[in-house]
């Protein structure tokens, strides 16, 4: 029943097994592994281009994506809010000047750039485009492997994450009300479960969610989970320098996996270099957790 999943995680398992000590090499498996983004988000805009009925699905897309990110996002701040409120955690820094939001959000946008590129050579609907479904398959899979070394060698060791804690609670808290949101919105859609919490389960890691959701569930579902995680990112982007200084865990929180590398440089300046550390252990534990779990929740 499980052997898809197997599939997946074997790569990121097997990646996470290599050490790497050549800082060199390192730099170019991240520099590789910003490039397969794009890659794989240019899949998923050719696979969205062949759906039946492509009008109705595209209004279906996005009705969806709507209630799922209002309904995750949403229980995410309140549960974050109520962690504030129990466990307050004082920010007291200076913020320092930010980059324009817009120019932040612009990247991030550019990511859906990538997939409209791929969506409009999709619709000409020629004969070789019809193998980007196999092609997404070998894309997620060495995406996999190289997120496994990517993370192996973050400099993050377990005791280092074992020790803070808050950037663990902040995770769980996450994780579990991201689950409730999930649930919520497949029961108001009329959609499986199991599904809502595959969604659910990305926090944002929208290049993994869209990419692999697709392959496991459909183009509706993928791009789906790839417009309500693209929309988190651009949200938390906004709301940091907002929220950073009387709810800094709902900050750090609504970073979800980005936590660790888009956002992080956003939530230092906003937050300083106190909140690094737990940002940094936030982020590890989301990244780690997000293949696995949806890999789990999506398969057959």
């Amino acid at each position: 029943m499980y052997s898809g999943l197997i599939i997946l995680l074997l790569p990121l398992i097997v990646g996470y097994l290599i050490p790497i000590r050549n800082h060199s090499l390192l730099h170019k498996i991240n520099r590789l592994l910003s490039w397969m983004v794009y890659v794989i988000l240019f899949f998923m805009g050719i696979s969205l281009a062949f759906l039946d009925n492509l009008s109705t699905n595209l209004q279906l897309i996005f009705l969806y994506a709507t209630v799922f990110f209002v309904c995750i996002f949403g229980a995410n701040i309140l549960a974050l809010k109520l962690l504030d409120h129990k466990w307050q955690w004082h920010n007291t820094h200076q913020q320092e000047a930010l980059p324009s939001r817009l120019r932040m959000a612009m990247e991030s946008l550019q990511i859906f750039g990538v997939v409209v590129v791929g969506f409009l050579l999709g619709l000409t609907h020629l004969t070789w485009l019809s193998y980007a479904s196999h092609g997404s398959e070998f894309a997620l899979i060495l995406l996999l492997f190289l997120v496994g070394m990517q993370l192996r060698n973050s400099g993050m060791t377990l005791r280092e994450i074992t020790l803070n804690k808050r950037g663990m609670i902040i995770a769980l808290v996450v994780m579990l009300s991201a689950f409730v949101g999930g649930t919520i919105a497949a029961l108001i859609l009329g959609l499986p479960i199991r599904t809502g919490l595959a969604i659910s389960s990305a926090y944002g890691w929208y290049s993994l969610s869209g990419i692999l959701l697709t392959d496991a569930l459909g183009p509706v579902i993928g791009s789906t989970a790839f417009f309500n995680d693209l929309a988190r990112e651009l949200f938390a982007i906004m709301l940091i320098p907002t929220l950073i200084r009387r709810s800094t865990s709902t900050a750090l929180g609504v970073c979800g996996a980005t936590s660790m590398d888009f956002t992080l440089p956003v939530l230092q300046r906003s937050g300083g270099i106190a909140i690094v550390p737990a940002a940094i252990v936030h982020g590890f534990i989301l990244s780690l957790l997000a293949p696995v779990l949806m890999a789990f929740f999506s398969a057959p």
